[in-house]
């Protein structure tokens, strides 16, 4: 017998349409034709959303045809507020420049050195409502940067003076995440916490909700909403009230309609469903893990991965992983880019949740978390694999659709989810099944959409097929609803190109598919067209600081639009401001912040697994005032280094340490 588990979206009942076909195209229900225009879901919440991690405005704008055609009904941006400008502007995502950047806000105000202006936010924004895309903004209304002194007066201002800025608790890291007011009122990973239930703040914060609204926005990402209060919450004084999250989910424009989701990574005492009944959304990050850890053992039984982890109330963003995880838990090590898709096959084809997809950094790998490490570019081009495409465009096909979520002849290796009788997705991780299982599709044939060639049987509740299921093969089959689009184009250096190299120079090799013939543009020169297999000499000679930009664009056929952005790197050039070799009695400085020990360490490590003594390191001598010396016994080549006074460390746990410059004197930024 089979086991199903059935989940009913009753709100779902209600919609009598959830896919926006962009303007006119012939009934494709059949798929005897194609189109160009896509069928995307009218609201986030029945669609699948992209998260653009790092990706610069003008980049997402000229990757928009791409994300439609993959059947993205929304994008999610970094966050876009004014913020502190790291290590003199360095754009690498980690080394020379950091990701998080754009999480310590100085202003609330549209806008930053990483992504782009406010008119390339509105200009990206009217472009993504013309393909029928929304637009999702990560704002971060819980902290500001560490460093204070950068924060804008017009902030400061406003609020009555950077003493009504934080929270009184501020002064604490929190140490009991299970205790509310620390959780709520407490600095968090050294990030000093705003006190969000002063209402001048909150009319702040609002006026910059609306003008994302006024330019185009249609949702927003909370980050680290666990720590802002509910309204039951503890407050430091008697008679403040919690209602931050009352205010921005009732007085930003366009109230109805906005999309509002809080992440919440869950734990002791993060009170999840609370956090949805007030919020609308919030993440489900434990049946994120769950998902993660049933694909690396290769155990997918329905069983375990059917259940959000959230309670009664299911309105959660899903995903198989976020940046949060995938940069702090060791996820990008854990997982190849094929287990993704997998997952995201399980996660994007069910009823429950809004799927996001995390789009890792373009080259990044088990062996290297970063790849290109460069903020701004688009990642990798696995969000737009023809497995993720044809789950995504499912998804949105499926809406308001019964889900049945079952192991075929209980082989816990093979899951099929059934979605009503119209459609199923098969995800296969046993070496090899027989396609001869129990369903509930209805009678008939079934192309599958992710090959368009393999055909399955559907009858009496049997399907068959005379093709065994591969090894990690997605299978993704339905008819109504299906529509055959025009094939877009793909430009792309060679697989095996060097983004990194150490030569003088060296030939990349041009791809392209759909399309005739290309254009690139090197280090901003002007357009060249190419042809598939064409070469471009890359010379570390030219581009700015030992880095070559390499754009390439191509249009398909149908008049669809693709772009690429590469950045190389000479390896001589990597961290221009660092040094790749550190000599013996080099030394380096680091100023102690106040709320640290007395007694401090320096870690130093390379990837070669040598480093200058056990966890915590060797300890450093003090220096004049609160500044510590470290001086190297022997010498180093492309060494790290981390401070710590065995509690606390900088940077923080699971991040990467820091490039060593001789002589530099390193702060806690």
């Amino acid at each position: 017998m089979k086991r199903r588990f059935v989940l009913l979206l009753m709100c779902l009942i209600l919609i009598s349409s959830t896919t926006t076909v962009l303007s006119s195209c012939s009934d494709n229900s059949n798929g005897s034709s194609t189109n160009t225009d896509y069928q995307l879901s009218d609201t986030i919440e029945n669609g699948a959303i992209l998260h653009c991690f790092c990706w610069d405005f003008e980049t997402i704008i000229n990757s928009l045809d791409d994300i439609a055609a993959a059947g993205y009904s929304a994008i999610q941006t970094s966050p876009i507020n004014e913020c502190l400008v790291g290590e003199s502007g360095g754009m690498q995502l980690y080394g020379n420049g950091k990701w998080y950047y754009h999480f310590q806000p100085t202003d609330y105000k549209i806008g930053n050195y990483q992504l782009g202006t406010r008119d390339q936010f509105k200009k990206m924004c009217k472009k993504a409502d013309e393909l029928g895309i929304k637009v999702i903004v990560d704002v971060v209304p819980n902290h500001t940067t560490p460093t204070t002194g950068a924060i804008n007066q017009n902030l400061l201002d406003a609020v009555g003076g950077i003493e009504n800025l934080y929270h009184k608790g501020n002064m604490y890291d929190i140490s009991n995440y299970g205790d509310r007011l620390q959780c709520t009122t407490y600095k968090m990973g050294g990030l000093p916490d705003i006190n969000t239930e002063n209402k001048d703040y909150q009319d702040y914060f609002i006026d910059y909700l609306n003008d994302c609204i006024d330019c185009g926005a249609d949702g927003f990402r909370y980050d680290a909403a666990k720590h802002i209060g509910l309204p039951d919450d503890p407050t430091e004084k008697e008679g403040v009230k919690n209602n931050f999250w009352t205010r921005v989910t009732s007085e930003v424009k366009k109230k109805d309609i906005i999309f509002h989701y809080g992440e919440v990574l869950q734990g002791s005492n993060d009170r999840c469903v609370d956090y949805i009944d007030t919020i609308g959304h919030t993440t489900a990050s434990s049946y994120g893990e769950s998902v993660r850890n049933a694909v690396i053992n290769g155990v997918i039984d329905s069983a375990f991965v059917t259940d959000l982890k959230v309670g009664s109330n299911e309105s959660c963003v899903t995903w198989v992983e976020s940046h949060d995880n995938y940069i702090n838990d060791g996820n990008w090590s854990a997982m190849t880019e094929e287990q993704v898709i997998l997952a995201w096959s399980i996660i994007a084809a069910r009823s429950v949740g809004t799927p996001l997809f995390f789009d890792r950094p373009y080259g990044a790998s088990v062996e290297d978390q970063w790849g290109m490490n460069r903020i701004g570019a688009s990642g990798s081009y696995m969000y737009k694999d023809n497995t993720v495409k044809a789950v995504n465009f499912f998804h949105n096909a499926m809406a308001g659709e019964t889900e049945y979520m079952y192991n075929p002849d209980e082989d816990s290796c093979c899951l099929e989810i059934c979605r009503g009788n119209k459609g199923a997705v098969i995800v296969n991780m046993a070496e090899s099944l027989d396609v001869d299982f129990e369903t509930d599709l209805a009678d008939g044939s079934y192309t599958d959409r992710v090959d368009n060639e393999t055909v399955y049987t559907v009858n009496g509740g049997k399907i068959t097929c005379d093709k065994p299921l591969k090894k990690n093969q997605v299978v993704v089959l339905y008819n109504e609803g299906y529509a055959e689009y025009a094939p877009t184009a793909l430009v792309k250096v060679a697989d095996d190109t060097q983004l990194v190299y150490s030569e003088d120079q060296q030939k990349v090799k041009l791809e392209i598919e759909n399309a005739e013939t290309g254009t690139y543009s090197l280090n901003d020169g002007k357009e060249k067209t190419f042809k598939d297999g064409d070469t471009v000499t890359i010379k570390a000679s030219e581009g700015t600081d030992g880095i070559n930009t390499l754009v390439l664009k191509a249009e398909s056929e149908a008049g669809k639009k693709t772009y690429m952005k590469y950045f190389f790197t000479n390896s001589d050039n990597i961290g221009t401001s660092t040094a790749s070799f550190v000599e013996k009695g080099d030394c380096v400085y680091f100023e102690k912040p106040e709320d640290w020990g007395d007694n401090l360490y320096a870690y130093v490590y390379n990837n070669d697994q040598q480093q200058n003594a056990a966890w915590p390191g060797n300890k450093m001598k003090k220096s004049k005032g609160n500044k510590y010396k470290y001086t190297f016994v022997y010498d180093w080549e492309n060494a790290m280094i981390i401070f710590t006074d065995g509690e606390n460390q900088y940077p923080g746990q699971n991040e990467a340490g820091l490039p060593i410059e001789s002589k530099k004197t390193y702060t806690v930024e």
